[in-house]
């Protein structure tokens, strides 16, 4: 069985304690605080509001996303993640519900202590979910990290990404329907399976993606039947 010691004491397959909470921004039409472990995300939505920005169809609804980290400028790193929240949101949205229109996602960081896209990703879309936009799906996010001796953990801190030989940033899907309360005992296979988005970087073997997929899906399923009791009410309003 495999054995990998973790500086917080946690196993290969354990997350941190995660939280969100529904709305603590009263300005939004809509906002989730998502956190896990000490890395913590404020997301609000504000929309749809009349109007695609150039370049964009009218015929669809546009989202637009702002990233703004804790301290300082936004930098490259920022701007990748703005754009890879944008491809992922797009993916999950229906676009066709509002057109003509543009939502907007705002993500602030309060806290960095790893796996801060995949927070993020979880804030935007519980807030996208109380503000009642509608979704395709429920996506949930896992940050996947390769050891430099083979050994894959889930949920990286800062200090465990430092050390790493290679990570996947992975987004799945699940059944929109999942959200509430009278469809949280639907069966697993009833569920829509594969990958919304797959960001890697460094040196990762085909067996070490593999690994990291199947380790991220277990552990997605756990994120989302947390996301489907803390959302439940909220979305059943929203729902009916």
């Amino acid at each position: 069985m495999e054995r990998t010691s973790r500086a917080d004491g946690r196993n290969p397959n354990q997350l941190r304690p995660f939280s969100c909470t529904g709305n603590p921004l009263h300005r939004a039409h809509g906002s989730a605080r998502w956190a896990q472990g000490d890395t913590v995300v404020l997301a609000a939505v504000y929309g749809p509001k009349q109007g695609t920005r150039k370049g964009e169809n009218p015929e669809k609804a546009s989202i637009e996303v702002v990233w703004k980290p804790k301290t300082g400028q936004i930098g490259r790193q920022e701007k990748e993640y703005e754009m890879t929240l944008k491809r992922t949101l797009q993916s999950i949205c229906m676009l066709n519900v509002h057109p003509n229109t543009t939502t907007s996602v705002v993500l602030q960081v309060v806290g960095d202590d790893g796996s801060l896209l995949p927070c993020a990703i979880n804030a935007s879309c519980a807030a996208l979910t109380l503000v009642g936009f509608p979704l395709k799906h429920l996506a949930v996010a896992i940050g996947c990290g390769v050891m430099r001796n083979g050994s894959v953990i889930l949920d990286t801190t800062t200090a465990e990404e430092q050390e790493l030989k290679s990570f996947a940033h992975l987004v799945f899907p699940h059944s929109r329907k999942a959200v509430g309360p009278k469809e949280a005992k639907q069966k697993d296979e009833e569920f829509e399976r594969g990958l919304i988005t797959s960001i890697t970087h460094g040196v990762m073997s085909e067996d070490d993606y593999f690994n990291c997929i199947e380790r991220g899906l277990a552990a997605s399923s756990r994120i989302s039947e947390f996301m489907r009791k803390t959302l439940g009410k909220e979305a059943s309003s929203v729902d009916a």
